[in-house]
């Protein structure tokens, strides 16, 4: 018999710890879609299970009955999370551009600068008032976008090491022989080739603002302008409320809140579930070519 090699042992040993890992993450996703379908009864007696042993649409029935304040929402975040990503991938990718280049004057201070606001931040309070009576941004859409413009300083660091280290100096020195300005060469030269980690960091963007609820729960008071997931958010805590409180009528307290959870994480996870494959053959190569250092 032949006997395998050390290689194969280890792509065996490989393919089964990935293997593992990847029932960790899928798992879970597949017990909250499935309790989604669950009846509430059930789902209290038994748990949450790999299978509902009732069928119930009763969670899927009661989120129907919001669409109008859902479908709303949806379409607000989606605004939302689109311009906030084009403009947050705008501002990073002009930042790191411009700390990519050595003769920079003053790189060392604005890297120090970006580096700093990973260790600390001016606290909530002097946040807030800054935003309030400075941006002015209370009870707008700019309250979803503007706290998260520059999402993270990592995603700096990403594209910066990207630029020097993926995107050739004589290609620039070339097209400078040639007349060409550095936004010309950002545009017509570093874009185009650096497509790999321009959407990594956008759909690391995109997932920011998607998953973001502080904002509007700091700087949102309109309803009517309410993000999904303020929206979710507010059903869960309605939900609970209605379930705990005895002096309300028994319809009132039989709302389906184990499985309504469920379905409401459903309904934020499914958009993003959806977009990840389309960028997911650039997120590797991004992440492990802009995590170089130089």
């Amino acid at each position: 018999m032949h006997k395998p090699t050390e290689k194969q042992v280890y792509a065996a040993i490989a393919n089964v710890a990935l293997s593992m890992c990847a029932l960790i993450v899928v798992i879970p996703i597949l017990i909250v879609f499935m309790s989604s379908f669950s009846e509430e009864s059930s789902a209290i007696k038994y748990g949450y299970t790999l299978w509902p042993r009732q069928f119930s649409l009763d969670a899927y029935r009661y989120i129907a009955s919001k669409i109008d304040v859902i479908g709303r929402a949806y379409l607000i975040t989606v605004a939302v999370t689109v311009a906030g990503t084009a403009l947050s991938l705008i501002i990073t990718a002009c930042l790191a551009y411009g700390l990519s280049q050595k003769n920079l004057p003053g790189r060392k201070f604005f890297m120090f600068m970006v580096i700093f606001t990973m260790l600390f931040n001016g606290g909530l309070i002097p946040t807030y008032y800054f935003y309030t009576n400075v941006f002015h941004i209370k009870n707008t859409y700019f309250a979803y976008i503007v706290p998260g413009l520059l999402c993270s300083a990592f995603n700096v660091i990403l594209l910066r090491n990207y630029f020097s280290n993926s995107v050739s100096a004589s290609l620039r020195e070339s097209a400078k022989i040639d007349g060409c300005g550095e936004f010309k060469i950002f545009l017509k030269i570093i874009v185009p080739l650096s497509t790999p980690i321009l959407a990594t960091v956008g759909l690391l963007n995109a997932i920011s603002y998607w998953n973001d609820w502080q904002n509007g729960l700091y700087y949102m008071d309109d309803a009517n302008r309410a993000s999904i997931q303020q929206v979710l958010r507010n059903m869960t805590n309605n939900i609970s409320y209605l379930s705990n409180t005895s002096s309300l009528p028994s319809a009132s307290r039989q709302i389906p809140g184990v499985t309504v959870r469920m379905a409401i994480a459903v309904l934020s996870m499914v958009p993003l579930m959806i977009a990840f494959p389309f960028f997911e053959k650039y997120f590797v190569k991004g992440i492990s070519i802009g995590a170089v250092k130089e």
